[in-house]
């Protein structure tokens, strides 16, 4: 997770194509009012077509095509990111309030265990196919690590040191490396999985501040999401080898593989920029879709191609009683699940 903020970037790279519609392809959004408390962080899409939905102290599980609010996986405090092991049926979240993990039965929702995963900061969470192991991403003090958890016996079994304080998200590449974005790095940490040990650190100028990430296989990219400017990194090289103009308060990407789309949510702006891969090096924004302000983590139903956004709508704010201090939020209003399709 990360306050929204706008950097400035000077230039944009020639090898980009900024052309905005250019197969006319026309996106709709749909927004439906699920309820609840609780702010919010990342969302996570599911084969059975459900959104799962973190709300601070609980995750709220949708129904993707009607906004109908499914179920509740509750005692998840201060929770933000949500990932599922098909493998063991299980899913599993990253909970910042007492630096646990629930883990909970993929399709019944039913809560199995918490799991001591990392002693602060637990924030993003990602599951890597090869190793059949969950990653939690984590924000600790003196420096940040990535918890390392086997789904079949729910237990801890190793500890990353990162290179920096604000990891974000993490992807996979299937072949025995796994890539993790440094917010206060603006880099890249390489983790070999036979190790479990950070084997290389990858700076991704100009990007500022790197957040959501996402992977082509087939092309061996990986897509990191910034302010303002996201880039395409190659990932036998740490190479920077294209950028794509977005706005500003990106949380996270999504990815449609079969289609080649990515996603990318500015908050600040209140859109989605789509983006075609047309080919490694090279990528067409398609279109920008009008979201909400505040939107800024994203989810994709990849058998759908359906992208999802949320964000609470809230009313006026009450000024602070000490001067220059934080003023209290307002309650919330709705709380938005916007859908975007063709």
């Amino acid at each position: 997770m990360r306050t929204i903020s706008r950097s400035s970037l000077a230039a944009a790279a020639c090898s980009v194509a900024l052309a905005v519609g250019a197969s006319a392809q026309t996106y709709k959004t749909q927004k439906f009012n699920i309820g609840g408390e609780g702010n919010f962080d990342y969302l996570t899409a599911d084969a059975m077509g459900r959104v799962f939905v973190s709300r601070g102290t609980h995750v709220m599980v949708v129904d993707g095509a009607t906004g109908k609010v499914l179920g509740d996986i509750k005692d998840t405090p201060r929770v933000h990111g949500i990932v599922l092991a098909p493998k063991q049926g299980m899913g599993f979240t990253t909970n910042g309030g007492d630096s646990t993990s629930t883990m909970f039965d993929w399709k019944t929702l039913e809560v199995k265990k918490k799991i001591k995963a990392g002693k602060d900061g637990l924030d993003g969470i990602m599951y890597d196919d090869v190793t059949d192991k969950i990653l939690t991403i984590d924000h600790s003090r003196p420096i940040g690590t990535a918890v390392v958890i086997d789904p079949k016996t729910s237990e801890v079994v190793a500890t990353i040191p990162l290179s920096g304080t604000g990891p974000e998200g993490g992807v996979s590449d299937g072949k025995g490396r796994i890539f993790i974005n440094l917010e206060d790095k603006d880099a890249i940490d390489v983790i070999d999985t036979k190790t479990w040990k950070v084997v290389a650190t990858w700076k991704l100028d100009p990007c500022k501040g790197p957040t959501g990430i996402a992977m082509d296989r087939t092309t061996n990219r990986i897509f990191s999401g910034c302010d303002d400017n996201s880039v395409v990194v190659d990932a036998s090289t740490g190479k920077v080898v294209a950028q794509i103009k977005n706005g500003g308060g990106v949380d996270a990407l999504g990815w449609d593989q079969s289609q080649k789309l990515m996603y990318i949510p500015a908050g600040e702006d209140g859109n989605v920029t789509v983006v075609h891969e047309d080919s490694p090096d090279k990528y067409t924004v398609v279109e920008t879709v009008p979201t909400m302000k505040g939107a800024r983590t994203i989810t994709v139903d990849p058998s759908t191609h359906t992208a999802y956004v949320f964000t609470p709508e809230r009313g006026p704010s009450t000024p602070s009683a000490t001067p220059g201090g934080r003023a209290t939020p307002g309650p919330i209003k709705a709380a938005w699940l916007i859908q975007i399709k063709k």
